[in-house]
């Protein structure tokens, strides 16, 4: 639904002024959020799922509960599949007055009359929540790919573009653009993906979803769907459709299930169009906390003493999608109390953590993290998570903040951990403050993990072996793994992640090598004879331990 229309709703009904409905509006746009949910934290609902009354009241007919409705076959032969998922509707019932149905879009007139036009029937329309006539649909209108060939079969004449901005609008606002990106979206993050891909190519236009760290393709559409289907996002993100030669930067948020599902887009021009990316951000902390991230027990007790010390910094380091946001935001977690005054700044907020003031970067209006910091050294905090250290000046003011008794956690993209010193070096740090202020480095990885459904022994080669560094004489009675491939890994072998660990802590000896500037080759060595595991060897446990397999630890270590 449309944030504007929800919100003329309720300024009808006097529920909200003027004022307050823009403060709402600004508080969408800024917070990411559903305005559902915005309502219900300025309690005007007592919760979002409040609003459905409310808007039957306000189109005059009656609100259905569908948890645990079930749909005879009768009734969903009266609304053919490709027209429940053309419009979002479901048919509930049928008597004298006509086909009774609900949409997830209720306070859009139009489609009640498409559909009373398209199977030639008297409709009245009755209000549910949205997400659960989504599931509805799926569950009785079949799975995904099915939903997807019908969306498709309406677009098989293809979509011309005109040339001019409407034209570029009104297609990718066209229902079955819109059912098929929605369905798009729906089936990527029903899979757990971290990342949605939309590449256009010369003679086809590939669609890929990034699951575990490995990019599945889904079902190609037609190449001349990709200008509507790229536009239709970069609409839903509040990009310029029009504008097609720069990148942009946009998000989005998604209603998927009973939850909101939060998306930072990239668009980028190439030769055959626009590449567009959706990362998909997880805003759900439930899990967040150190026990439920499999950390080794030497390491485990090491953070969870080190993110209470009143000072120093706590980097920790890895490649994009490593997992370091989740890490360090497990340890705040573990310090959220009340005595303790936490702030981040991050390029964007990843999650919401109640307790902790989070401030994302917009670097347009120069909000970046040197200036976001150098004002929180004015909030009073105790703890200060920089979501990334990318410069000299941001190095400089968590070096500061950390020697004028502050805990700084933040994150570097570094191989490994020793490497981490040397890119602050780099950088133009003296190499006096990092020994002084640095508290200890965390490199890490993620790996996907063997299926447990068709985990099964298996003998590696001595070439295998030989890349691993390991000579068949020493294994033992080691034994290895793999997976066979089943329906619950989608025949890949592998469900689900999980992460290699080296933690470089700080000691004297290191200290001295950080101010004589030692490469970091010397003082990972260092660190090494003081008793440091290695990605490596932390990945040989996880394969002895049949967690994961040879070629994954080769290909993250």
């Amino acid at each position: 639904m449309d944030n504007q229309q929800v919100l003329d709703l309720f300024l009808s009904r006097g529920m909200v002024d003027g004022a307050l409905a823009q403060d709402i509006l600004s508080e969408v746009e800024n917070s990411g959020k559903e305005v559902t949910e915005i309502l219900a934290d300025y309690q005007v609902i007592s919760n979002k799922n409040d609003i459905w009354p409310i808007i039957a009241q306000e189109l005059g007919t009656d609100f259905i509960d569908l948890d645990g409705f079930e749909a005879p076959e009768a009734l969903l032969n009266l609304v053919p599949a490709a027209t429940a998922r053309l419009h979002g509707a479901f048919p509930v019932g049928y008597d004298d007055a006509g086909l009774a149905i609900v949409l997830t879009d209720p306070l859009n007139p139009q489609i009640v009359e498409d559909i009373r036009f398209s199977i030639g029937q008297e409709v009245r329309l009755l209000v549910a929540a949205d997400h659960l006539v989504e599931e509805k649909i799926n569950e009785f209108y079949g799975g995904q790919e099915k939903a997807m060939d019908d969306i498709l079969s309406q677009l098989d004449g293809g979509l011309n573009f005109k040339g001019g901005e409407s034209e570029m609008e009104d297609e990718a606002n066209s229902a079955p653009i819109m059912r098929y990106v929605d369905l798009v979206l729906y089936q990527a993050i029903k899979e757990k993906a971290s990342d949605i891909h939309f590449e256009p190519f010369e003679e086809d236009f590939k669609i890929r979803y990034r699951v575990d760290g490995s990019l599945y393709e889904m079902a190609p559409p037609p190449v001349h769907l990709a200008l509507p289907i790229i536009s239709r996002v970069k609409v839903m993100s509040n990009m310029n459709i029009a504008e097609r030669r720069i990148p942009q930067d946009g998000r989005i948020v998604k209603q998927v299930g009973d939850q909101s599902v939060d998306m930072r887009v990239s668009s980028l021009p190439t030769q055959y169009g626009e590449s567009v990316v959706l990362r998909v951000l997880d805003r759900n902390s439930v899990n967040l906390n150190l026990d439920n991230l499999g950390l080794p027990k030497s390491i485990h007790e090491y953070i969870h003493d080190t993110i209470r010390m009143p000072n120093g910094i706590f980097i920790v380091t890895g490649p994009t999608g490593a997992g370091k946001t989740t890490t360090l935001y497990a340890a705040l977690r573990e310090i959220n109390t009340i005595d303790t005054k936490l702030l981040t700044a991050e390029d964007p907020v990843e999650y919401d953590v109640d307790g902790i003031i989070q401030v994302p970067v917009n670097e347009a209006i120069g909000m970046d993290f040197g200036k976001i910091l150098r004002a929180f050294l004015r909030q009073d905090p105790d703890k200060i998570l920089v979501g990334e250290m990318r410069d000299l000046e941001t190095a400089q003011i968590a070096i500061q903040a950390s020697l004028t008794g502050h805990l700084v956690l933040s994150t570097l993209h570094t191989n490994d951990a020793a490497g981490a010193i040397t890119r602050l070096v780099d950088m133009g740090t003296e190499p006096f403050l990092v020994a002084a202020s640095l508290e200890g480095i965390l490199a890490q990885r993620l790996l996907r993990t063997i299926c447990a459904d068709c985990n099964s022994p298996y003998e590696p080669s001595e070439a295998i072996l030989s890349q691993l560094g390991v000579s068949p004489h020493e294994l033992g009675d080691k034994s290895f793994f793999t997976g066979r491939g089943c329906k619950t890994c989608g025949e890949t072998g592998y469900k689900g992640r999980a992460g290699l660990y080296e933690l470089l802590n700080i000691t004297d000896p290191i200290r001295e090598l950080i101010i004589e500037r030692a490469p970091s080759v010397v003082i990972k060595q260092k660190a090494i004879e003081l008793g440091m595991v290695t990605l490596r060897e932390d990945g040989l446990r996880s394969i002895y331990e049949g967690r994961t397999t040879i070629e994954e630890v080769l290909k993250y270590t």
